[in-house]
């Protein structure tokens, strides 16, 4: 996933939440009532604002070019926030270890009082899409509407060992930026500014080594999980949760990914009348593998809601 080399203009914050304190980047003009920063900002949106969760691979850098465009857009434009779930990027990790998705629910309403929006949008990518579904289905009079990313409540087996293996077996830290560009599969030479900046922000330097900002607790779940057969808790039935949410929600498959099956998005579809599923061409990864069909297909959700609003 990549975001330009050139990173447009917005505003970031911070909030406690927890045992934790979570880091956000907030796209769009603020509403008059609501607190605001003296960083530099776009005059766009009015509609409900919405809410960004990233996936277990990814972090709120990932978002900066399709918030900041989303944001501008004539039609759907609206504040939005891409925030660091806790555990990733630049949010503290938990030292009581609190990851489940009632911790990720706190910390989104967190940031939405923060900003004083009784209201909002909810989007979630991959493990995003987790808590996204638990926090609508828990608290239904602050989402709006529900957008899932390529997640269902049940990944795919091919899916599952490749990201299972890809966070186990990666190293604890890389000598230097090219080290870990190859392991990532990016020839140092050939790699563009965007890219190395990526990657640059998705590792922290200890001890003059890089490593994946994200909090070893992930790491162990999936190796309990491969070597031990210990199936993670992540504190509610997904499923369920899904078939509660009472807001309308927008389900983007991604039309090659080896997470999100079609046989599931059939039971998707069955769990919750609500639900609108559209395909996309692209991999697991959507936002990284095509940000405009990604940006194309929420518009109209986005416009729709801005109408109604």
């Amino acid at each position: 996933m990549n975001a330009p080399a050139t990173l447009p203009d917005h505003r970031t914050g911070t909030v406690e939440s927890g045992d934790v304190t979570i880091f956000y980047r907030h796209f769009g003009a603020p509403r008059s009532d609501a607190p605001r920063s003296d960083a530099p900002h776009s005059d766009t949106g009015g509609g409900t604002p919405m809410i960004v969760l990233h996936g277990q691979s990814y972090f709120s850098y990932d978002w900066i070019g399709i918030a900041d465009e989303l944001a501008r857009d004539p039609a759907a434009g609206c504040e939005i926030v891409a925030m660091d779930m806790r555990g990733f990027g630049s949010s503290a990790w938990s030292p009581s270890q609190a990851y489940k998705v009632q911790d990720f629910a706190a910390d989104v309403l967190a940031v939405a009082d923060r900003l004083g929006w009784d209201r909002f949008v909810l989007a979630g990518h991959s493990m995003g899409g987790r808590n996204a579904t638990y926090t609508a289905s828990a608290h239904p009079g602050r989402v709006e509407k529900l957008i899932l990313i390529d997640y269902s409540p049940t990944n795919a087996k091919a899916g599952s060992m490749r990201v299972m293996n890809q966070s186990v077996d990666m190293p604890e830290s890389f000598s230097g930026l090219d080290e870990a560009l190859r392991y990532f599969g990016l020839d140092p030479a050939t790699a563009d500014a965007g890219k190395r900046a990526r990657f640059e922000a998705y590792l922290g330097t200890f001890d003059g080594n890089y490593t994946v900002s994200r909090d070893p607790y992930f790491r162990e779940v999936f190796r309990k999980t491969r070597d031990e057969g210990v199936k993670p808790d992540h504190g509610a039935d997904l499923w369920d949760c899904l078939g509660r949410v009472a807001c309308p929600i927008l389900v983007l498959r991604g039309r090659q990914s080896d997470m999100f099956a079609p046989e599931t998005a059939e039971k998707v579809r069955a769990t919750n009348a609500n639900v609108t599923l559209v395909e996309v061409e692209g991999g697991h990864n959507i936002p990284g593998d095509n940000p405009a069909g990604l940006i194309a297909a929420l518009r109209p959700f986005l416009a729709d809601r801005v109408a109604g609003a």
